[in-house]
C-alpha cells in the first residue's frame, strides 16, 4: 500500500504574488504550509529575482496545470543597460560593462521593432530546463555549458513604458516559454552596450491578473482554513476562456465513466470545459473534454469530487 498523504485535501488555484529572492518552489512550500494542504504545485517558474503573478494549483486543479503552463504572460520589466552578467539578470555576475552615453529612448524603441512577432531565442544556461535530466542552471553553476535547441517563441507586445539614461522599463506580453531575460540580453546587443534585468514583475499568467494576487504574509493572517479555502479560484478558472459545455445528470454520469457523448449545442471542435447542470445550485465542473470528428465530446481529464 501506498503511504497516505499528509495534509487536508484542498482544491482550487491560489494567485500568489511570489516575493523577490524566493525561488518559486520554495512559495510553494510555503503555500502549502499555510493551508496544510497534500497537494501544490505552481504553473511555471519565476526566477527567484522576479516577483508578481504565481498561479498554484492544489489538489485536483493541478490535473489542469499543463494549460496554465501553455498560457500568454504579461510582464513588466526593468532593464539595466550598459552591463552584461552571466546569469543575463541582477542575480549573476557582472561579466561586460560598456558606456550607454548616446543611447536614446528612439534607440531603444528601435530596437525593440525587431523583438516583436515571433522570434527565435537559445534558453539560457540558467533555466529550469532539464539537460539528461539535471536543470540546466545546476550545470551552468558547475561551470558546465551544453547546447541548447533555438526555439521560436511569439512576443505579442513589447512597449518602452520609461527610459532614464541607462535604464528602461518595458511592458511585455509574450508567448509560453519566452524569456524576458534573452530578449534584454538581445536589446544590450542590438544598442551595442549590452543589458541585463534589473527586476521583474509578472502582471498576468492565462486568466489571472496581478489584481488577484494575494501575498504569503496576508494568508499568514488568517486563523482559520474556511477563511483561507475562501480565497482559491475555482479550478475551473484554469480554463475559463474555453466554452463551457453543459450537460444533465444522466449525461454527466457517461462522462464520469470516460465515455464520449452526444450535447445538443456543443462546439464543432477544440477544447472544452465540460459542466453538470445542477437543480438549485451552481453548474459543477466535470473537467475537461475534446470534440472528436463526430461531434461527440470526449472527456480527458477529470476531477474527483469529494
Amino acid at each position: 500500500m501506498g503511504r497516505a498523504r499528509r495534509g487536508r485535501k484542498v482544491n482550487g488555484v491560489l494567485v500568489l504574488n511570489k516575493p523577490a529572492g524566493m525561488t518559486s518552489n520554495d512559495a510553494v512550500q510555503q503555500a502549502k504550509r499555510i493551508f496544510a494542504a497534500q497537494k501544490v504545485g505552481h504553473t511555471g517558474s519565476l526566477d527567484p529575482l522576479a516577483t508578481g503573478v504565481l498561479p498554484l494549483c492544489f489538489g485536483e486543479a493541478t490535473k489542469f496545470s499543463k494549460y496554465l503552463l501553455d498560457a500568454d504572460k504579461r510582464y513588466c520589466a526593468l532593464i539595466k543597460l550598459g552591463a552584461t552578467t552571466d546569469t543575463g539578470d541582477a542575480d549573476g555576475k557582472e561579466i561586460e560593462r560598456k558606456d550607454t552615453v548616446g543611447v536614446t529612448a528612439d534607440d531603444v524603441q528601435n530596437a525593440l521593432t525587431a523583438l516583436r512577432g515571433k522570434i527565435r531565442q537559445v534558453p539560457p544556461m540558467y533555466s529550469a530546463l532539464k539537460h539528461n535530466g539535471q536543470p540546466l542552471y545546476k550545470l551552468a553553476r558547475q561551470g558546465i555549458e551544453v547546447e541548447r535547441k533555438v526555439r521560436e517563441v511569439t512576443v505579442f507586445s513589447n512597449e518602452l513604458s520609461n527610459f532614464n539614461g541607462d535604464e528602461c522599463t518595458l511592458e511585455l506580453h509574450c508567448s509560453k516559454g519566452t524569456y524576458v531575460r534573452s530578449i534584454a540580453e538581445d536589446l544590450g546587443n542590438a544598442l551595442g552596450c549590452g543589458a541585463h534585468v534589473k527586476a521583474l514583475h509578472r502582471r498576468a499568467a492565462g486568466p489571472y491578473h496581478e489584481s488577484s494576487m494575494l501575498d504569503l504574509e496576508a494568508l499568514r493572517q488568517i486563523d482559520t482554513q474556511q477563511g483561507l479555502d475562501a480565497l482559491l479560484q475555482p479550478m475551473a478558472s484554469a480554463v475559463a476562456h474555453w466554452p463551457a459545455v453543459k450537460m444533465v445528470e444522466t449525461t454527466a454520469l457517461f462522462v464520469r465513466q470516460g465515455q464520449p457523448v452526444q450535447v445538443a449545442h456543443a462546439p464543432l471542435e477544440g477544447w472544452v470545459q465540460l459542466m453538470e447542470i445542477a437543480e438549485n445550485a451552481d453548474d459543477r465542473f466535470l473537467g475537461v473534454g475534446e470534440i472528436l470528428a463526430d461531434g461527440r465530446v470526449a472527456p480527458r481529464r477529470l476531477v474527483v469530487h469529494d
